[in-house]
C-alpha cells in the first residue's frame, strides 16, 4: 500500500485489515438510517482525513480506511466505492453522483507474475470543486483536476485537466470550462 507491488494474498494482513474497515462501514451504513449524525461522526474518525463537513449518502464502501482522505464540504451520493491499497485524495467542495467506483489497484501485465497475486496500489486524486457524475469509472493512478466536470457513466483511465468536461469510455475532453 506504499506505493511498491506487493503480493496481495501472501498474508493474512490485508484481509485483516479490510474486514475491520467493511465491518465498520456495515455500521456506519446501517446507523446512516436512523441515526445520521452518528454515521457521519463515525465515518469521519474512520477515514485517515475527513473534514466533519462530510456529507454522504449509504451505502458507502471503501477497503481500507487509512488510505482515503476527504477534504471539506464533500458531497457522496449512494452506493460510493473505494477498491484496493492505492491512495485516494478528495478535494474539498467535492461532489460524487451515485454508483461511483474508484479502483486502486494494478495488477502485472505478465501473466506469470499476475498468477503469482502481484500488485501496486496507485493513488487517485479529485482536485477542489470537482464533480463527477453518477457510475462513474476512476481507474488507478488518475488526477482530476480542480473544477473538472466528469460526465455520467464516464471511465477515466488518464488524467483529466482542470477546468474541463470529460465524458464516455475511454473518458475524453469535452470542453473546456
Amino acid at each position: 500500500m506504499a506505493g511498491a507491488w506487493f503480493k496481495y494474498r501472501a498474508g493474512p494482513e490485508l484481509a485483516e485489515a479490510q474486514r475491520a474497515t467493511k465491518e465498520t462501514c456495515a455500521v456506519i451504513n446501517a446507523l446512516c438510517v436512523t441515526q445520521p449524525e452518528q454515521a457521519t461522526t463515525m465515518l469521519t474518525e474512520l477515514l485517515d482525513e475527513c473534514d466533519p463537513c462530510l456529507d454522504f449518502r449509504p451505502p458507502f464502501s471503501i477497503e481500507y480506511q487509512q488510505r482515503v482522505r476527504l477534504g471539506s464540504n464533500v458531497f457522496i451520493n449512494a452506493d460510493f466505492m473505494v477498491l484496493g491499497g492505492g491512495l485516494v485524495t478528495i478535494g474539498s467542495n467535492v461532489l460524487i453522483g451515485p454508483g461511483a467506483r474508484f479502483y486502486t489497484p494494478n495488477h502485472a501485465y505478465d501473466v506469470e507474475l499476475r498468477r503469482a497475486g502481484w500488485e501496486i496500489g496507485l493513488p487517485i486524486t479529485i482536485g477542489d470543486d470537482a464533480w463527477l457524475g453518477g457510475s462513474v469509472v476512476i481507474c488507478p493512478g488518475v488526477t482530476i483536476g480542480a473544477g473538472a466536470v466528469v460526465g455520467a457513466g464516464a471511465v477515466v483511465t488518464r488524467d483529466v485537466a482542470p477546468g474541463v468536461v470529460v465524458g464516455g469510455n475511454p473518458a475524453k475532453v469535452i470542453r473546456a470550462l
